[in-house]
């Protein structure tokens, strides 16, 4: 007759594994994909955004890594592992795919296009940072008098 801790370990041998996996990483990944990785806290990937630095500036996905495609080679084997996923978006589809070429013939193995880029992005209500996205403050934005009188006053006309 088998042990209680035998027949346990039985037991455990014959159930499947049902344990939840990330997804894994595509050629051609949508904002879905990206998000969805993101949404498991995996940290083991990077966001390469390979526009230029001026409407990275503008716009971007949070926390992706500014490296313009003409800089993007050399930028990516001075910070980044070979084998490391890479999520990588540009100005359209079209320089998505030629900066993602660019980088997997310089040896990067794990690289995914990221389809539609910041429009894709904003389009499932992804997390965006930049300039034009949050605005830029105004003259009174750090005033902090000017700013608690135009609250006091703005409380005065709702009465």
């Amino acid at each position: 007759m088998k042990t209680i801790p035998d027949q346990i370990a039985d037991i455990k041998e014959k159930l499947p594994d049902l344990t939840p996996t990330p997804p894994g990483l595509k050629a051609q990944a949508s904002s879905h994909d990206l998000k969805a990785r993101l949404d498991w806290g995996e940290p083991g990937l990077t966001i390469i955004d390979a526009r230029d630095f001026e409407s990275f500036d503008k716009s971007r996905i949070t926390g992706a890594a500014p490296m313009p495609i003409d800089e993007l080679v050399e930028r990516a084997k001075s910070s980044l592992d070979s084998n490391r996923d890479i999520y990588i978006y540009g100005e359209t589809d079209q320089q998505t795919a030629e900066a993602a070429n660019l980088l997997r013939a310089a040896g990067f193995t794990k690289v995914a296009e990221l389809k539609g880029g910041i429009p894709a992005w904003k389009a499932i209500d992804g997390p965006i940072d930049g300039a034009v996205e949050h605005g830029t403050p105004g003259p009174d934005a750090y005033n902090v008098f000017a700013r608690l009188q135009h609250h006091a006053k703005a409380q005065k006309i709702n009465k």
